[in-house]
């Protein structure tokens, strides 16, 4: 019986950081969408007037996403109420971190085959 230590579930993978953005395949996305099945560059607005229908692309699939990973930047920044309460009622709960350690959370809890998606805002420099 063959044990695979480092299983990858299929999907975007992101593997590193670049020109401040996201290395996924040989693409670099300064911000970023992700679902399981795709990568897309996104141009997000201010944090604090981040609204659901900003992502609505990624909230969007079937079955809907576990949790949205919000990466805020350099720093965490609380995203507004309203913006989580409006996620949540659609049954997705909301993850806020920043930028780098989502898409290192991103990584691990892909490879545990779970089911989310991601908002990933730019890095600074």
């Amino acid at each position: 019986m063959k044990i695979d230590r480092n299983p990858v579930a299929p999907g975007p993978v992101i593997s590193g950081f670049a020109r401040g953005g996201f290395r996924i395949d040989d693409n670099i996305y300064r911000a970023l969408l992700i679902t399981p099945q795709r990568a897309d560059g996104w141009t997000p607005p201010a944090l604090d007037v981040l609204a659901e229908d900003d992502v609505a692309p990624v909230l969007a699939l079937d079955p809907p996403p576990e949790f949205l990973l919000l990466g805020t930047g350099d720093a965490l920044v609380r995203p507004s109420p309203a913006f989580i309460a409006a996620v949540e009622a659609r049954g997705i709960g909301v993850e806020a971190m920043d930028s780098r350690a989502a898409a290192r959370a991103w990584s691990v809890l892909r490879a545990e085959g779970r089911w989310i998606v991601g908002a990933l805002y730019p890095l600074g420099g």
